[in-house]
């Protein structure tokens, strides 16, 4: 009988998942319109209206009572100080990226890190993989290296992106807190330091808020922008597995591959089409094996891992 509410939390925390991706995966559009902004001053207005934003979704709510006693958990700060790090170096990698000509190699990084993310799986949460789920990681990786070799550089930015995520990932797993007070939480911690850069920008006339009202308004509504998905993506992360977080997560990088190659004329060469296709040859075998595990008859569970999912 406990079967329906567990499904019912699996499919809630699909459709949150999913959403996220999505709406990350039209991220490369939106952040070409704010081409010609420093990458570390669009992250500090991330941070600043994120805060503002979800200050406001509470107050709406009228939940701060909650959201407070959450927050003052002992522990609970801490943790998401680590969390904010991870999540704020993915940001200004990836906005960095995006308008600089990169978005190819930023989609590589959300391919790769489902992988990722099933490896810390295994690592910190002693998640089980087959075999055909270990040679779909190590084809990968063989992808990776080929273009390294190939290209004669490191894919630092693929790299950074797919583990500082993946990072955020399991961090925000075993916290034990609520999407939008966890969300509060990583952005208050970094908001002093980002309001600090902001004033200093506007001192030395080089900000680009208040410049004109379209950009001021793009700038301001990177807030809303970042802390949507991000709140839906912590209700599905706590509601799923990690192992079907990294299915959920090749709508992502799939839609920026197709914004990068079709829209933006990124150049699709045959070093990266050997390491997409050793990538999609691994994702394939891994969903493969996954869906197979799916359908067998489930075991009984096991004790939750220390900070897991509720």
């Amino acid at each position: 009988m406990s079967g329906t509410p567990e499904r019912s939390r699996a499919a809630g925390g699909v459709a949150y998942a999913a959403a996220a991706y999505v709406f990350w995966g039209l991220f490369p559009a939106y952040f070409r319109t704010l081409a010609g902004v420093p990458a570390p001053e669009i992250l500090s207005h991330r941070i600043v209206w994120s805060a503002v934003f979800v200050a406001g979704l509470i107050t709406v709510r009228g939940d701060w009572a909650g959201t407070l006693r959450q927050l003052r958990a002992p522990g609970t700060l801490r943790t998401l100080t680590g969390s904010a790090l991870f999540i704020s170096v993915n940001w200004v990698t990836y906005i960095w990226a995006v308008n600089s000509g990169h978005v190819l190699e930023a989609s590589l990084g959300y391919f790769v890190n489902p992988l990722v993310t099933v490896l810390l799986g295994v690592v910190f949460l002693r998640d089980s993989l087959s075999r055909r789920q270990v040679i779909s990681i190590g084809i990968a990786a063989a992808g990776v290296t080929a273009l390294v070799v190939r290209a004669g550089h490191v894919p630092w930015i693929a790299l950074a992106l797919a583990f500082t995520f993946g990072m955020y990932g399991l961090i925000r797993k075993r916290v034990r807190v609520d999407a939008v007070p966890g969300l509060l939480g990583e952005v208050a911690v970094l908001t002093p330091l980002a309001l600090g850069y902001q004033l200093f920008l506007a001192h030395a006339g080089t900000g680009h808020f208040g410049a004109s009202p379209g950009r001021s308004a793009l700038l301001a509504s990177t807030g809303v922008v970042t802390a949507v998905p991000l709140i839906w993506f912590a209700n599905g992360v706590q509601r799923l597995r990690l192992s079907t977080i990294g299915l959920l997560q090749y709508l992502n990088p799939t839609m920026q591959l197709l914004i990068a190659v079709f829209a933006f004329g990124e150049t699709f060469t045959r070093d990266h089409a050997i390491a997409f296709g050793c990538i999609w040859v691994s994702l394939v075998i891994y969903t493969a094996e996954a869906l197979a595990r799916a359908r067998r008859p489930s075991l009984p569970a096991l004790p939750a891992a220390p900070g897991g999912s509720r």
